[in-house]
């Protein structure tokens, strides 16, 4: 259920560990502002004495200290370090430069003002440049914080699922507060999927698991922030906060806030990004929901149109053969022979579309379900145009049926029963449109690693409306079928499914004069002969 997390129950080391931790760095730091201190006041010194050699005058010294003051509250870190140059610069002039010289005695009735004035503006001036570095480093921080906000803004209206949004929110907030962030995704009221993302230079910590789980569902079920720096579980090693929209929460975010808690600034840009993370997984929740929609209005509406169609042109043909069928029964001794004949073959024909569109539908639905199995071998083109044509109706011995033989053996790798199956429909289909006595064609060759099999006719042709959607399902077009029958339209659907199956395309164009011609390719295989 939780995932990237190690967590341990003993919160002694924790609790050593960071204090003295944090003792350490404040230590290296003081040492590093004292040096540059130091250094800063002994150049100075330096740097007087030699104007004191040159003959330059005392004012020329004091701006000297002064510069050196200006130098430190800028190189450090607290106004301290300014104020102790400042008096430290005062003795230093005194016991340097006044007379009498290396002691701290001035004989000049006017250097105890000097001094004054010396240190008020060497202070002064410090106090201003830190001011001033302050609100610099408040500007670049604003400036950093709006960029990030408004980088946050762009990423997550490129993210398309919950995974990169929750991702890009982490790297966002890691790469503003600079601590390690854990983000739990909330489903059924309960957490899970734990993330977590830990900046560059973050070491191993320890947790107690049962404390921050506790936590963070407690943010969970209360849709409010808690966890360190709070009053709510307050010993809790991370502050938690809900990524909500309303009342809908969609997960939780842990801040590691490592004993520093958050400013001002810093948690206003942070509200402001697990806001927009929390728009984002609504937004992509109500994306997600909307598809799903439409793939359901999409299935009933498939649904819709096949109960309907099925209802409305199956009572033709199942009318017909239980009327003739009757007839027979009832009145078979008064037909004679030539008419009980023609009951017959309608009776055949009729059941003989029923069996055809009850293999087109077990063929789509094994298609859409993902269970077409294609049993694969090398067959000889010829052999197989030639078995479709001894499956065809009794209907097509009225039409000039033509096999056009190829003067070279062509090979192609396919499942014979559904090649089978995509010949017939599309000399079924040409049966269907054409008026009797038309010129069907059916011809194959091959071209570069390809062999093209084409269905042509002599037929009233399709019009270019229609080729854009006659290879959909249930398109039937406004063209009428020349013996009145039904078609569902699943046929050219079906040849489309199979044929790219086996990694071929299937296409229609015009045949000249008048006419069409349906093509499909099939992957070519060399043929072997053995001496």
């Amino acid at each position: 259920m939780y995932k990237h997390m190690t967590w341990n129950q003993n919160r002694d080391t924790e609790d050593t560990y960071y204090p003295q931790k944090a003792r350490k760095q404040h230590g290296i730091s003081i040492l590093k502002n004292v040096s540059k201190s130091l250094g800063i006041l002994a150049g100075a010194t330096l740097l007087s004495l030699l104007f004191h050699q040159l003959g330059f005058t005392d004012a020329n010294i004091i701006m000297v200290y002064i510069l050196g003051v200006l130098l430190t509250s800028i190189a450090t870190s607290h106004r301290v370090y300014s104020l102790v140059s400042s008096i430290a610069s005062v003795f230093i002039f005194n016991f340097l430069f006044t007379v009498p010289r290396f002691s701290l005695t001035a004989y000049g009735t006017g250097y105890p003002v000097t001094f004054v004035v010396m240190f008020l503006t060497a202070f002064i001036t410090g106090t201003f440049a830190i001011r001033y570095k302050e609100q610099a480093g408040e500007s670049a921080k604003i400036a950093h914080c709006t960029k990030i906000l408004f980088d946050t803004d762009q990423l997550l209206s490129k993210a398309r699922d919950k995974e990169k949004i929750l991702t890009v929110t982490a790297g966002q907030i890691v790469r503003l507060l600079n601590r390690n962030i854990v983000i739990f995704e909330a489903a059924d009221g309960k957490l899970s999927n734990l993330r977590t993302f830990q900046t560059k230079n973050s070491t191993e910590a320890d947790y107690d698991m049962e404390k921050e789980l506790a936590t963070a569902n407690w943010v969970l079920k209360n849709n409010h922030f808690a966890g360190a720096t709070t009053d709510t579980f307050s010993d809790a090693r991370y502050l938690y906060f809900a990524l909500h929209v309303n009342d809908r929460v969609y997960g939780v975010i842990g801040i590691d806030v490592e004993n520093h808690p958050l400013d001002d600034s810093e948690h206003g840009i942070l509200l402001s990004i697990l806001g927009e993370c929390a728009l984002a997984l609504e937004n992509e929740k109500n994306a997600r929901e909307k598809e799903a929609a439409a793939v359901l209005a999409e299935s009933e509406q498939l649904r819709a149109n096949l109960l309907r169609t099925i209802s409305h042109d199956l009572r033709t043909p199942l009318t017909s053969i239980s009327g003739n069928a009757s007839n027979l029964m009832n009145n078979g001794n008064r037909f004679d022979e030539e008419t009980k004949q023609k009951l017959y073959a309608d009776i055949y024909d009729d059941s003989m579309w029923l069996i055809n569109l009850v293999e087109n539908l077990l063929s789509v639905t094994r298609i859409e379900d993902g269970r077409l199995n294609l049993k694969m071998s090398v067959e000889l083109i010829d052999e197989v145009t030639a078995e479709s044509i001894r499956h065809l109706p009794r209907k097509s011995a009225e039409y000039q049926i033509h096999l056009k033989k190829n003067d070279e053996f062509l090979m192609a790798k396919m499942d014979v029963r559904l090649i089978l199956q995509v010949i017939i429909n599309l000399i079924d289909n040409a049966l269907k449109y054409t008026p009797a006595g038309s010129v069907i064609e059916v011809a194959s060759q091959k071209k570069e690693n390809m062999v093209e099999v084409s269905v042509s006719d002599n037929g009233p042709g399709i019009s270019a409306e229609a080729k854009e959607h006659i290879f959909e399902m249930f398109y039937t077009g406004t063209h009428k079928i020349v013996d009145s029958r039904r078609s569902l339209g699943l046929g050219l659907s079906l040849c489309r499914s199979i044929i790219e199956a086996h990694e071929g395309s299937i296409r229609v164009e015009d045949n000249h004069p008048h006419g069409c011609i349906f093509t499909f390719t099939l992957p070519a295989e060399e043929v072997h002969l053995n001496e």
